[in-house]
């Protein structure tokens, strides 16, 4: 392996910074009154603003670096997905001060873990070995267990952290099994390796059998059908601003891991997982909002909405072919693209929510009953965000649905046309509940005449998300500029 030099330290610079605020959260925090613990929060903003700062340095440098025995490499499609990662961090940090600052509980742990969690999102954009993107989903996760679980007094807490951890231990079993056999047949775990590997191999049913295995384990931490069971239970029992990094930052590691793994180590059999991906992606997309439409709680109805947004990111999945590279390009473009607009839009949602549920995660819909009248601005963001999550235009979501939907139909096949045909069918079904949520918000007479007091760091996070959902619609050239920047991603990852 590679000796640590100081380009490898530059390049590492954004981890680094990141877990250097993880550790004096805990040793600063020992030294805090209890009723000022929530300040540690400052230390994670600083240290996600400082690994902001060297990720831009990296982008004006423009240089690719290769670290550790090309395990480890920064280039444009790390530095994107690092910079969507410590953005989503930021926006956490500013909608966990309030909450944690409620209960006065567990809040050295809770930014420690959350820290280290995002240290593995960023370390899964610059991994190009299966041994590596196994550690950076293994970093993710881990710290996730035990976040969801951190309100140990309440058996719905308990019951969801459980349910998380016991699933996600079987698909690490998973994971690790198919991963084995892939590098007994191809000798090697490097992506680029692998992936020349298996153009010579050719079609060998165990290795086929493997390369599912993989995918499956991927399935469960992007929350898909049939492995989405741990996540409506989790999202409910969790502490809000926990489940708002599961649904995006913890989501969008998955996807990241999975892009690289399908479209470059696994793309000369394509023929093998794109078609069952496919499938999935319908049924995810299917079950997340039919089952959606019941939900009387606001948590557990955003988190089959997650569900079914995880279905429509896979689609473009299904019509990867080996050797087509204009379609394969076309469709990392869109899962790309869909990530960060899925990131804006659902966080803004949860932070609205956040607004309303403060310490208690278990509002029904019926209390957020004439909350236009109760609180206007925080209803309002709250609309743009679903309508957002609907598609609706002249919002960022309708982007992503699009570049979506044009991924499923350039590639000129049947069943491409069945994947954009469902997309559509599920976008119009998924709009059905989000509209009893503005319903019940604007239509309803409130059930409380108490006003909302989010606090400045809520606040903010909730202006500047909606902010976002609205304009980066009309930043069309921006979205073309990234589908073009994503399809030369591929080529330099591959």
């Amino acid at each position: 392996m590679a000796d640590v030099t100081t380009v490898d330290l530059f390049a590492l610079a954004p981890e680094l910074s990141v877990l250097t605020g993880a550790l004096l959260v805990l040793l600063v925090e020992l030294f805090i009154p209890s009723e000022r613990k929530q300040q540690v929060n400052g230390i994670g903003v600083v240290s996600v603003l400082v690994g902001l700062a060297f990720v831009i340095a990296l982008a004006i440098d423009g240089s690719d670096r290769v670290s550790f025995g090309e395990m480890f490499v920064v280039d444009t499609y790390a530095l994107v997905f690092k910079g969507f990662f410590l953005s989503v961090a930021l926006f956490v940090l500013f909608v966990s001060y309030r909450y944690f600052a409620e209960i006065r509980t567990y809040q050295g742990e809770y930014y420690f873990l959350l820290l280290s969690a995002f240290i593995g999102c960023m370390l899964m954009a610059s991994a190009r070995d299966l041994v590596m993107i196994f550690i950076a989903l293994e970093l993710v996760s881990v710290p996730g267990f035990v976040m969801s679980g951190l309100r140990k007094f309440d058996l719905r807490s308990n019951e969801g952290a459980m349910k998380f951890f016991l699933i996600g231990v079987l698909s690490v079993a998973v994971l690790l099994y198919g991963l084995s056999i892939v590098y007994g047949f191809t000798g090697t775990t490097s992506l680029v390796g692998v992936a020349a590997a298996l153009r010579e191999l050719g079609d060998i049913p165990l290795l086929n059998a493997s390369i599912l295995f993989v995918i499956v384990g991927f399935g469960f931490k992007i929350s898909a059908v049939p492995f989405h069971f741990w996540a409506p239970d989790t999202y409910e029992g969790a502490p809000v601003p926990v489940t708002a990094f599961l649904s995006v930052a913890s989501k969008a590691a998955g996807f990241a891991g999975l892009l690289q793994v399908c479209f470059v180590a696994f793309e000369p059999v394509a023929h093998v997982w794109a078609v069952p991906l496919g499938i999935i992606a319908v049924v995810t997309m299917t079950v997340g909002n039919l089952t959606a439409m019941s939900q009387s709680n606001i948590v557990r109805l955003l988190a089959y909405s997650s569900i079914g947004h995880a279905g429509y990111m896979l689609a473009p999945f299904g019509v990867v072919a080996a050797g087509q590279i204009d379609v394969n390009q076309t469709a990392f473009a869109a899962v790309m693209l869909y990530l960060i607009a899925y990131g804006i839009m659902n966080l803004s949602a949860f932070a609205a929510v956040i607004a309303v549920t403060r310490g208690d995660p278990t509002r029904l819909l019926v209390d957020y009953a004439g909350l236009g009248q109760r609180a206007t601005g925080t209803a309002m963001a709250l609309t743009t965000a679903l309508l957002s999550l609907g598609g609706i235009p002249l919002l960022v979501g309708f982007w992503a649905k699009f570049f979506v939907f044009r991924a499923t139909v350039v590639a000129g096949t049947g069943f491409g046309i069945f994947l954009a045909s469902a997309v559509v069918i599920n976008s119009v079904i998924a709009m059905f509940y989000y509209l009893k949520i503005l319903r019940t918000m604007w239509m309803d007479e409130p059930t409380s005449e108490a006003g909302l007091q989010p606090g400045f760091a809520l606040n903010f996070a909730i202006a500047g998300l909606t902010v976002l959902t609205v304009g980066a619609f009309f930043a069309f050239n921006l979205f073309a500029r990234a589908a073009d920047l994503s399809t030369r991603i591929l080529a330099t990852v591959g």
